[in-house]
């Protein structure tokens, strides 16, 4: 029986690290294409660049803000006339994504600069790919995890603490999913079984959160390190990553991506809709009430999302619920990796629920 796991091939993650940077890059290249989203555009390359293109040339080229075909190939084109061998992601994740993508397609290995910790995307193997306008298209399975995952801690501290309770969002998924995956004994994101090391990691990752998470995000609204913020940004990032590679995905990401069909939703960040799909997974795993309080108290002392509303989409029919339930259960998605079959009616029966238990909790 097959049991796989993998992992980026070197992890740095320290306070004022950038100006660093250029050590790590000169293992890999000596010509980048640096793919920048905002922050990265406006403050972060101005302000090392001088530094970085005395040991290797840069070529910048903002992000347009949506990981798309288009986009990946008009980045890949870049990255061929200037004939960069190493491709930068510098930003949040679809940025990231989208330089891991650029990276495949030019066939150059891949540094990872996260300017939030808002998802798991800098470490993994795979590619999230939208349309042009926001909907969920595919995953994009790669050959290969990034070559430098580069974490400056005190920039992370800066940015909004929307992102970083974002990201605990999608780490709180990790587990959940694992450990679906172990018990029906299903694929891997890497092909294979999970792994001890897959599993326990993706136990780690929750278990953190739930320490430090408050602690966490008033560091992050005090722009402050703390051993707190540091822990929760190896959860949302490191542990999240292996976990969900190596432990596999189910229903909660499934879920969010049915989600990506309501226009509403489009505005919400991608932990903040998976939040819904952990919740909504709860009752369609038949979770034990403590575990359900345990999930809810977390959320709602973070600010994550407890209710359809908190993701744009109060009004949603029970049409465009359907719609969200087919999706999430269409031919290939990870809810089939649940250890029982599952169907559209489930699942919006789960939705369902789990929004009106969120509701019913804040008026108490």
């Amino acid at each position: 029986m097959k049991q796989t796991a993998i992992f980026p091939c070197r992890y740095v993650q320290q306070e004022n690290a950038l100006s660093q940077f250029d050590e790590e890059v000169v293992r890999l290249g000596s010509q980048a294409l640096v793919i920048a989203g905002g922050t990265a555009s406006k403050s972060v390359v101005p302000t090392y660049e001088s530094v970085w293109s005395k040991r290797f040339q840069l070529t910048v080229e903002p992000f347009a803000g949506e990981c798309s075909d288009e986009e990946i190939q008009r980045l890949a084109k870049v990255a061929q006339q200037h004939q960069c061998d190493v491709v930068i992601g510098m930003g949040g994740g679809k940025v990231i994504d989208t330089a891991k993508a650029v990276g495949h397609e030019v066939r150059a290995p891949v540094a990872i600069v996260p300017t939030i910790a808002s998802t798991d995307a800098p470490t993994s193997a795979v590619s999230v790919i939208y349309t042009a306008d926001g909907a969920f298209s595919r995953y994009l399975f790669l050959p290969r995890n990034p070559d430098l995952v580069f974490v400056d801690t005190s920039l992370i501290a800066q940015a909004p603490v929307r992102f970083l309770v974002a990201g605990m969002g999608d780490a709180l998924a990790t587990w959940f999913e694992a450990e679906s995956c172990r018990q029906a004994h299903s694929e891997n994101q890497c092909g294979g079984l999970g792994t001890l090391a897959g599993f326990s990691l993706a136990r780690l990752c929750y278990e953190t959160i739930l320490e430090y998470g408050i602690a966490a995000k008033t560091s992050c609204e005090q722009n402050v390190v703390t051993p707190a913020l540091t822990h929760v940004i190896e959860a949302n990032t490191l542990l999240s990553g292996l976990g969900f590679e190596s432990g596999g995905l189910a229903a909660a990401h499934s879920i969010h991506n049915g989600l990506t069909q309501l226009s509403g939703t489009h505005d919400y960040y991608h932990g903040e809709k998976v939040a819904i799909g952990v919740l909504a997974g709860l009752f369609l795993t038949d979770r034990s009430s403590e575990m359900i309080d345990e999930v809810y108290d977390f959320c709602e002392s973070i600010g994550l999302p407890t209710r359809l509303a908190d993701i744009g989409i109060e009004n949603a029919s029970d049409d465009e619920l359907q719609q969200v339930a087919e999706a999430a259960c269409a031919e290939g998605e990870t809810i089939h990796h649940e250890p029982f079959p599952v169907l559209p009616e489930a699942v919006f029966s789960a939705l369902k629920l789990a929004d009106q238990v969120g509701r019913n909790r804040l008026e108490y």
